[in-house]
């Protein structure tokens, strides 16, 4: 054992008058964070293609983003998964470069492309130095618009893509996704099919349906392009103007959206039989609004307090109170057209009838006989206020951001007046919002779970039980 000499203790010893520290006490909170969103010059190339530029030189980087209006929305009928393909084979190979060759440019100049599709649209980025934008520009150029969708590559990229359908099918969290996003969009809406398709779907695609769908909708006038980073706008325009120059093409076929389906009538439980599973998956919810509804804010803080942070209601009553789980949330998935709303977490076998009494108390609770207090209020609103900054703090962060508001048609100043419209969100706004959007006895409930443990308790609920047989092939 070490031996403690009175000249240390005396050295350790708070000095005369020294103001001694009460951990006890929580430190005042600092001033809240200003959001000062860069400024955003708009331009637009001779091939009709809008971009968005965001110059940052305090680091030699640059992110730039293509967004095209080609997501899993624009899938033909039966063909789901086409749009995800197409974008994920743009960087396998272009007419002019194969896919080794394009990673190995790319490596050389210490850049890197990525592609990928969703709902909405589909994109490809580019992060390169800013000493080599104009040479990465030109492999950008090339991914974009002349893809080689070669037999050899398709193949090896399909492969991966149906081993990765067969993994899904084992996994408690991608079933009970995907099953509640069917149960509340339907599967004729595009937000409740798998962007990524279906093993039957994606054994139908040739080289030629990617070439058909990239021809359609892979077009100048159906993309945006935004760049965030150490280039100067008079600059980079002549450079993408060359780059671009054979990209070209007149305007696209419109995404037409169905309306969003209407909740079901009755809350139904959905379950899904997982034998020996330590855990049951559950998700919660119906179609909620779209991200530009004017409702926004209010929304946001009603989540914050229901289930959106560790200190939300939600979290607090399953994780904290009761040990039923190691995390609880809710959110509004919001997207092009009204999205999902949706409370979920993995709660432990025994207690899954328990956890869903328990989430279904907050859902109606929040909406009347326990509104938000002043303190869950200010505490909401103080925590989306502060961690706003942290969400704009790097090139592919802010392009994200402005992505966002190129995509939902919000003005490039939106994030400017973001604390302001945060801290204009009163109880009656955040009150007239729950009643209006949560509506508890019209919910979709999926449990993936050991069904010979949990199905007993939950049809002790009000709530009818259905059993749902999954198949990779929905």
């Amino acid at each position: 054992m070490k031996r403690i000499t009175v000249a240390a203790l005396i050295a350790l010893a708070p000095a005369a008058g020294a103001q001694t520290l009460d951990r006890k006490v929580v430190p005042p909170a600092g001033p809240a964070p200003e959001v000062v969103f860069p400024a955003v010059q708009q331009r637009t190339l001779s091939n009709g293609l809008r971009v968005y530029v965001v110059e940052r030189r305090n680091v030699p980087l640059v992110t730039m983003r293509l967004v095209v209006d080609a997501g899993s929305a624009a899938d033909p009928a039966g063909r789901g998964g086409l749009a995800a393909l197409t974008a994920e084979m743009l960087d396998e190979g272009t007419t002019s470069r194969t896919s080794l060759q394009l990673a190995d440019e790319l490596e050389l100049l210490g850049a890197d492309i990525s592609t990928g599709g969703g709902y909405d649209v589909a994109t490809v980025q580019l992060n390169t130095l800013s000493r080599n934008v104009r040479p990465a520009l030109g492999i950008l150029a090339d991914v974009v618009a002349r893809p080689a969708f070669a037999t050899t590559e398709l193949e090896r990229v399909r492969g991966q893509r149906l081993t990765a359908l067969m993994q899904q099918q084992d996994q408690p969290v991608t079933l009970a996704n995907r099953e509640f996003a069917m149960r509340v969009f339907g599967g004729e809406h595009p937000y409740g099919r798998p962007v990524e398709g279906t093993p039957a779907t994606l054994r139908q695609f040739s080289p030629q349906d990617l070439r058909t769908f990239h021809q359609q909708y892979y077009r100048p006038a159906n993309a945006r392009l935004i760049v965030v980073g150490d280039v100067r706008t008079a600059e980079l325009i002549p450079q993408l103007n060359t780059a671009f120059a054979a990209w070209t093409g007149g305007t696209a076929q419109q995404v037409r959206y169905p309306a969003a389906p209407q909740p079901q009538p009755a809350t139904r439980v959905y379950l899904i039989d997982k034998p020996g599973a330590a855990q049951s998956e559950v998700r919660i919810g119906h179609v909620g609004v779209a991200r530009n509804h004017p409702d926004h804010f209010p929304l946001l803080v009603l989540n914050s307090v229901l289930g959106g942070q560790f200190t939300s209601r939600i979290n607090l009553n399953l994780r904290e109170n009761k040990g039923y789980t190691y995390g609880a949330r809710s959110g509004w998935t919001q997207r092009r057209e009204p999205g999902a709303f949706t409370a979920q977490a993995g709660v432990q076998t025994p207690v899954t009838k328990e956890s869903l009494v328990e989430f279904m108390r907050e859902l109606e609770e929040i909406r009347g006989p326990r509104p938000v207090t002043d303190e869950e209020l200010e505490f909401a609103k103080a925590s989306l206020v502060r961690s706003e900054p942290l969400r704009s703090e790097t090139n592919a962060q802010i392009a994200a951001r402005l992505e966002e508001l190129v995509l939902y048609g919000l003005p490039l100043d939106y994030y400017s007046s973001y604390n302001q419209r945060i801290q204009a969100v009163t109880r009656e706004d955040v009150q007239r919002v729950a009643q209006r959007y949560l509506t508890p006895d019209k919910f979709a409930v999926v449990i993936v779970g050991d069904r010979s443990k949990v199905e007993t308790g939950l049809r002790e609920l009000p709530y009818p039980v259905e059993i749902v047989q999954t198949s990779n092939e929905r």
